[in-house]
């Protein structure tokens, strides 16, 4: 069943890894994502934002009110859940059902899969995001990386791929065949996700830059925005490689023919067919001497 729903995943803004959570909530805040995020939701009656990927929900609750209302979004609702049973509420269901969009903080990936994946509330999200054109449902940073059914939630920190130094777990799934890395450019996170995608064949390698997101229509159809670059890495063509080799567990993984996109600002993307659009922005550029380039 193709989505009507539009899905807007965002890498979040660059912040030091040794800086306290609220701190780092703070510096993405300051993100241009909320020029986009008005762009997207201006005219939404109700935007609810899920706050439990952080360890302090009233101190960011705080931050994004000021923010969400310095852009004209005055209609704001916070879902401070931090426990599985809660995500059952009515008074949750309720809220979530009158919502124009869902928005998901910033934070810890795994806490969000761990609390509130497989609950009612994340399938009536999920229900309304296949069956309603006009629902949006969007995240920043662990916000988006929750989306994909795969999910990275720890490892990956060494510059040299190793066999057993990523750990995965399942996300929301509403991007079934992609994996989503934020922040990626300025953490060097290529690695990760690169080793993330050879040990799931069937799944689409998505970086996310800072200040920059995707725009997904259709399930598929991704349209890149913001002032960053987005990293598409594709399995699907790849040659020798040692992924799969147990015998010397401290020797680096190799790969031969790994394929990479780099999208910027206005490309296109097609997540099931794993093309670039022809042409991949729709603008006709003119050079110097008048002639279409």
């Amino acid at each position: 069943m193709t989505p009507k729903g539009t899905l807007l995943i965002i890498g979040g803004a660059e912040d030091k890894v040794d800086n306290p959570s609220l701190q780092i909530e703070k510096q993405n805040l300051e993100f241009k994502h909320f020029a986009i995020l008005h762009m997207l939701l201006k005219g939404k009656k109700k935007v609810e934002i899920i706050t439990t990927a952080s360890m302090f929900q009233e101190e960011v609750k705080e931050l994004y009110q000021q923010t969400f209302n310095r852009i004209g979004l005055d209609n704001t609702g916070f879902i401070p859940i931090e426990k599985q049973s809660e995500a059952g509420l009515s008074k949750y269901i309720k809220r979530i059902e009158k919502a124009d969009a869902v928005f998901f903080s910033g934070g810890d990936q795994c806490r969000l899969s761990d609390i509130l994946g497989d609950t009612p509330l994340i399938k009536l999200i999920a229900k309304r995001y296949h069956e309603e054109e006009n629902f949006v449902i969007a995240g920043t940073s662990a916000g988006a990386m929750v989306m994909s059914k795969i999910m990275i939630c720890g490892g990956g920190t060494n510059e040299v791929v190793f066999r057993n130094d990523l750990q995965t777990t399942s996300g929301f799934g509403w991007l079934e065949h992609c994996i989503i890395d934020s922040h990626f450019i300025k953490r060097g996170r290529f690695g990760r996700l690169a080793h993330a995608v050879l040990i799931n064949p069937g799944q689409l390698g998505v970086g996310l830059g800072d200040d920059t997101a995707l725009i997904v229509k259709n399930g598929h159809d991704a349209k890149c925005i913001g002032s960053g670059v987005v990293v598409i890495i594709d399995n699907s063509t790849i040659g020798q490689t040692n992924i799969a080799d147990e015998e010397d567990d401290e020797c680096g993984v190799f790969v031969e023919n790994l394929k990479v996109h780099m999208l910027v600002k206005g490309c296109r993307f097609n997540l099931k067919t794993r093309m670039v659009a022809n042409p991949a922005i729709d603008t006709i550029r003119i050079k110097g001497n008048g002639n279409p380039s």
